[in-house]
């Protein structure tokens, strides 16, 4: 058991140093390559400004999401109303999308309970 954790710790300081001398080199090329996208001059105060900005318009976005929901759930209600005419494709689809929002419930489910298929940690 010890020397598998001293192997495990050799290895992370490998790690640890590589990144240590390669990641300034990386982050400028990052920089570089991003640089239409970085705000002059790059201050807290411009990242407060921004964060305010990208708040707000989220928020401003709230009313056109209402209504493409509402778009989307008369579009639902319609099809139901005309179920008799529903494809077999279409029905394909709505229990594809069901099993999957099944799925990423039931894999929601294990990782809250400590990843366990049986149930939660004493």
């Amino acid at each position: 058991m010890a020397s598998k954790l001293h192997q495990l710790q050799s290895k992370a300081t490998q790690f640890t140093q590589g990144i240590y001398r390669h990641g300034n080199v990386y982050y400028k090329q990052l920089l570089e390559q991003n640089q239409q996208h970085i705000k002059q001059p790059p201050t807290i105060e411009a990242c407060d400004e921004l964060s305010k900005q990208l708040f707000y318009t989220r928020l401003a976005s709230v009313p056109g999401r209402v209504e493409s929901f509402w778009k989307e759930l008369d579009y639902v209600k319609n099809m139901w109303r005309h179920r008799q005419e529903l494809k077999v494709e279409d029905a394909g689809i709505a229990a594809l999308f069901g099993l999957e929002c099944f799925a990423w419930y039931c894999a929601g489910e294990i990782i809250g309970r400590g990843f366990t298929f049986t149930g939660y940690y004493p």
